[in-house]
């Protein structure tokens, strides 16, 4: 059997007033994730814990999200986690602080045919 990519699940997160890139990474995840109910491991008679979850994550400083705290957050199976650019960052009128906007995808794969 081979690992395919079953789901796709697509979220956005933001860090309003502390300009937290890993607050926005796990909010852009969490929305991806908890939105959803996968029966896709059930309908092929594999046990949950059997995914993995690729995870991208797209905010303007990658290097910023501390990437064991977006990957704590999987609910099931194992995972990576890739932090690449995108998303914003938007400062505010000051320029004290910033808004952080951050996109992730969770690809789900499985060991099936």
């Amino acid at each position: 059997m081979a690992m395919k990519r079953v789901v796709l699940e697509i979220g956005m997160g933001t860090d309003i007033r502390g300009a937290d890139y890993t607050k926005a990474a796990v909010r852009a995840l969490r929305d991806a994730l908890w939105h959803n109910s996968l029966s896709i491991a059930d309908a092929v008679g594999l046990h949950v814990d059997s995914m993995f979850v690729e995870v991208l994550i797209g905010v303007p400083k990658p290097d910023l999200v501390d990437k064991a705290q977006v990957l704590a957050l999987l609910p099931h199976g194992t995972g990576s986690v890739e932090c690449v650019e995108g998303g914003l960052e938007i400062p505010n009128d000051a320029g004290t602080s910033s808004t952080v906007i951050a996109q992730a995808a969770a690809i789900v794969h499985l060991d099936i045919e």
